[in-house]
C-alpha cells in the first residue's frame, strides 16, 4: 500500500496544477450529480418485519390512513370556541390539501374543542402541503384573538422539526469551522497549515453531499444521513490532512526539500491514511447486514465521504504541498510557533509512557480496570426508538401536541391488522375479521375495547381494521398483545381463509425494530470486529496487533456506552447539556457508534503503530520504539482528538436527542481512545508483549525496503 500511496503522491508532487483542477471537476461533478436532489424514505421503507409488510399491503390497497392535522381551541368562553372552530372548518373545507374537516370534539374537561382535518395525498409527503394549512390556522387566530388556536399533526410537526433542526444544523456547522481553525492554529503555529485541512474537509464533505443526494435514489434517505456525513467529514477529513501535513513539516524541518518531504509523508502518512480510510469502510459495510434502511443509508453517507476524504488527502494535498512549499508555514504567529514547531523534542509524553513501558501489568489492570468501570452502567442500557413524545419541546407543535395528549386522553396503542385474499374471498375474510374483533373485545391484553370499523380496498381484494390496545411500547403486555394477534387470533380467524395477513401499525412497527435489532446486532459487530482484525493483520502482518487493537476498540466502545446509559437514562446531565431525559437511549444509536468509532479508533492506531514499527524497524530497541513512537505522534494524534472532540461536542450541544446521543458517545469515545487507550493502554499491552507483538515474523517490517524508496525518491 505505501508503494501505491507513494506513487500516487508523486505524480500529484510533479503535476501539482494538473492535480488541482481534477479535484475541482471531481468536487464539482458530485455537486452537480446530486443537484437533483434526493429521495426520502417512505414509512414502508423505515419499518422492518411483517410490519413493513403490513404498510405495504395497505398502501398497495390504498387502506393507508391519510395525514390528519388537529387543530386545538382553547381559551375564552364556551360561545367564543364555538365561533371560532366553525370559522376554522370553513376555511380549512376551501383549502387544496384538504379531504374532510370534521365536527369539533369537545375536551373531557369541555375546556377545549379539537378540529381534526384531513389532508389529501400521500402521508409521507404531507410536510410538504402543511404549510397552507398552517397559515390559515393563524389568520383565524388573529380573527378570534378571545380564544387560542393551535395546531399540531406528524405533518406540520415534521415541518416544524425540519426548519427547526435546519437552523440548528447550520449554526453547529457554522461554529464547527472557526473551532477547527483555532485548533489547528495552536497545533501548527501558522495560518496556511491550519487552513488547509479544514479547506479540504469542506471540499470532500460538499462533494460527499452531492454524491449522497444521488445514491439516495437507490438507498432512500431516513432524514438523518447528511449530519452523519458532516460529522464524520469534518473529522476525518481534517485528520487525514492533519497527519500528512504534520510529517510533511516534520522532513523539511530535519533539511529535506519540499518534493523529498512529500515523498516520505506520502509513504508513511499516506499509507496511514489509505489504511485507515478502508477500515473505516470495510467497517461501515457491516450496517448492510442490519437489512435497514436507517443503517443502509448511513453507512452508503459514510462510506462515501470517508472515499472522497481519502482521494483529496492523497492528491489534491501532496499537490498543494507542493505549490506551497515553505510557504505551509506562513504567516506564523510568534508565540504559537515557538510552541508548535516541528522538530522539537518531547519531554511530557516520555514522562507520561514511562510507567506504561516499566511495568506493563500493573497499568494494563490500572487502566483497564477505569474502562469496564466506565462500561458497567452500559449493562442496563434500554435501548427505544424515538415517538413523537421524544421531539424538542421547543418546538410549538411539540407543545400543542403535548396538550391534545392532556385534554384528550385516548389508548396508548393499537396494531392494524391487513387481510388480502381477492374479491373472491371477501365475504368470508369480513366474516373472520368480525371474529377476530370479537376475540380481542374479549382479552385483557387488548382493553376490551372495540375496533374500528372494517375498511374494505375498492377492487375489494384487501380489508383491513385497527386493534386498540392500552398499553404503549414501554409495557411488556404489549409485545404480549402482538404475539397473541399474530400466533394465535390471526391464524385462527384470518388465516383459515387461506388469505395473506399482516399486521403492523406504529406500536407494531417499534417492536419488529427493537426485534430486528437484537437479532442482527451480533451478526454486525462480529462481522465488524472480524473485519477490522484482518485491516490490521493485512496492514502489519502481525496477528497478536491486530487481536490487541480488537480488544482496545471493544473496551473504549464498551466505555463509551456506559458513560451513554449514565447521561441520558438519568436526569443528573439535564442541566448541563440541556435536555430532557427520555430514560432510554435511542435504540439504533449503539449500533451506528460502534461501527463508526471501530472505524475512527485507526485514525490514531494505524498512524501511531506505523510510527512505532518504522522506529523499531530503523534499529531502536522495541521499548524505546514504543516511547518514540508514541511520543512523536503524540502532537498529532492529540492535536487530531481535540478536533474530532471539539467536533462532536458542538453536536452534543444540539436539542435532537438523537444528535445530542451521537456527538456525546463519539466526544467520550474519541477523548478516551486518545488518552486513557493512548497512554496508557497501548503502550503497556505491546511493551508486554515485546517483539511478540509482530508475530509471526517476529521482526518489524520496513514500509517500503531501502532499495524501493531510493528509486521513489529518484522519481520525485
Amino acid at each position: 500500500m505505501s508503494r501505491v500511496t507513494a506513487g500516487i503522491g508523486g505524480w500529484s508532487a510533479r503535476h501539482p496544477w494538473s492535480a488541482i483542477l481534477l479535484w475541482v471537476v471531481l468536487v464539482a461533478g458530485c455537486v452537480a450529480a446530486g443537484m437533483g436532489g434526493g429521495r426520502d424514505a417512505t414509512t414502508a421503507e423505515l419499518q422492518t418485519g411483517q410490519s413493513a409488510t403490513a404498510t405495504e399491503l395497505m398502501d398497495r390497497a390504498g387502506l393507508t390512513d391519510p395525514a390528519v392535522e388537529n387543530v386545538l381551541v382553547t381559551g375564552g368562553s364556551a360561545a367564543e370556541r364555538k365561533a371560532a372552530a366553525t370559522d376554522l372548518r370553513t376555511r380549512m373545507a376551501a383549502l387544496a390539501p384538504v379531504a374532510t374537516v370534521s365536527d369539533p370534539v369537545p375536551g373531557a374537561d369541555g375546556a377545549a374543542l379539537l378540529v381534526p382535518v384531513v389532508m389529501k395525498g400521500d402521508p409521507d409527503t404531507a410536510h410538504e402541503r402543511v404549510g397552507a394549512l398552517l397559515d390559515t390556522t393563524a389568520d383565524v387566530q388573529r380573527a378570534h384573538p378571545a380564544v387560542r388556536v393551535q395546531e399540531t399533526g406528524a405533518a406540520s410537526i415534521k415541518s416544524d422539526f425540519d426548519d427547526w433542526l435546519g437552523k440548528d444544523l447550520t449554526k453547529a456547522a457554522a461554529l464547527s469551522v472557526p473551532v477547527t481553525l483555532v485548533i489547528l492554529l495552536l497545533a501548527f503555529g501558522a495560518l496556511v497549515a491550519a487552513g488547509l485541512p479544514v479547506l479540504l474537509a469542506l471540499s470532500a464533505v460538499a462533494g460527499a453531499l452531492g454524491l449522497w443526494a444521488a445514491a439516495s435514489h437507490l438507498v432512500p434517505d431516513p432524514g438523518m444521513v447528511s449530519d452523519v456525513i458532516v460529522l464524520i467529514g469534518m473529522a476525518v477529513g481534517v485528520d487525514y490532512s492533519l497527519f500528512y501535513l504534520r510529517r510533511f513539516r516534520e522532513e523539511k524541518e530535519a533539511g529535506k526539500d519540499a518534493p523529498d518531504a512529500i515523498a516520505v509523508a506520502a509513504r508513511t502518512s499516506g499509507h496511514s491514511v489509505l489504511v485507515s480510510g478502508l477500515a473505516i469502510v470495510v467497517a461501515m459495510t457491516g450496517l448492510f447486514l442490519a437489512d435497514d434502511v436507517v443503517f443502509a443509508s448511513m453507512a452508503t453517507g459514510a462510506i462515501l465521504v470517508v472515499a472522497v476524504t481519502v482521494v483529496a488527502s492523497l492528491t489534491v494535498l501532496p499537490a498543494l504541498l507542493a505549490k506551497f512549499g515553505r510557504a505551509v508555514d506562513r504567516p506564523r504567529v510568534p508565540l504559537l510557533w515557538r510552541l508548535s514547531r516541528p522538530g522539537r523534542e518531547p519531554r511530557l509524553w516520555p514522562a507520561l509512557l514511562r510507567p506504561s513501558v516499566r511495568h506493563p501489568f500493573l497499568m494494563l489492570l490500572v487502566g483497564g480496570a477505569a474502562l469496564v468501570a466506565l462500561a458497567v452502567p452500559a449493562l442496563d442500557m434500554a435501548p427505544k426508538a424515538t415517538l413523537t413524545g421524544d421531539f424538542p419541546d421547543a418546538l410549538p407543535t411539540i407543545k400543542v401536541y403535548d396538550q391534545v395528549v392532556r385534554a384528550y386522553p385516548s389508548q396508548d396503542g393499537s396494531f392494524d391488522v391487513v387481510v388480502r385474499g381477492g374479491s373472491e374471498k371477501l365475504p368470508q375474510v369480513r366474516t373472520a375479521l368480525k371474529d377476530l374483533v370479537a376475540r380481542t373485545q374479549r382479552d385483557p391484553l387488548f382493553g376490551g375495547q372495540g375496533a374500528a370499523q372494517i375498511r374494505v380496498s375498492a377492487d375489494g381484494s384487501t380489508a383491513a381494521v385497527t386493534v386498540p390496545t392500552p398499553y404503549g411500547t414501554d409495557s411488556p403486555d404489549s409485545r404480549r398483545a402482538l404475539e397473541r394477534l399474530r400466533g394465535d387470533y390471526l391464524p385462527a380467524t384470518a388465516g383459515r381463509t387461506g388469505a395473506r395477513y399482516a399486521v403492523g401499525g406504529d406500536l407494531a412497527a417499534s417492536l419488529d425494530y427493537a426485534d430486528q435489532l437484537k437479532e442482527k446486532l451480533p451478526l454486525v459487530l462480529g462481522y465488524v470486529l472480524v473485519l477490522t482484525s484482518l485491516m490490521m493483520v493485512l496492514a502489519f502482518r502481525a496477528l497478536l496487533l491486530a487481536l490487541v487493537t480488537l480488544l482496545l476498540n471493544l473496551l473504549s466502545a464498551a466505555a463509551s456506552f456506559g458513560v451513554l446509559t449514565l447521561v441520558f437514562q438519568h436526569t443528573w446531565a439535564e442541566g448541563l447539556l440541556g435536555f430532557k431525559s427520555t430514560g432510554h437511549v435511542v435504540s439504533w444509536v449503539p449500533v451506528l457508534l460502534f461501527v463508526v468509532l471501530s472505524g475512527l479508533s485507526m485514525d490514531y492506531h494505524v498512524f501511531v503503530v506505523s510510527r512505532i514499527r518504522e522506529d523499531a524497524a530503523g534499529g531502536l530497541g522495541f521499548k524505546d520504539a514504543v516511547v518514540s513512537g508514541l511520543s512523536r505522534t503524540a502532537g498529532v494524534v492529540s492535536s487530531a482528538a481535540v478536533v474530532m472532540v471539539a467536533v462532536f461536542a458542538i453536536f452534543a450541544s444540539l436539542s435532537f436527542i438523537e444528535l445530542k446521543q451521537i456527538g456525546v458517545g463519539l466526544a467520550v469515545a474519541v477523548a478516551l481512545d486518545a488518552t486513557v487507550v493512548r497512554a496508557v493502554l497501548l503502550p503497556a499491552a505491546l511493551s508486554a508483549l515485546g517483539r511478540w507483538t509482530w508475530w509471526p515474523s517476529l521482526r518489524p517490517r520496513k514500509l517500503v525496503s531501502t532499495a524501493e524508496y531510493d528509486v521513489l525518491e529518484r522519481h520525485y
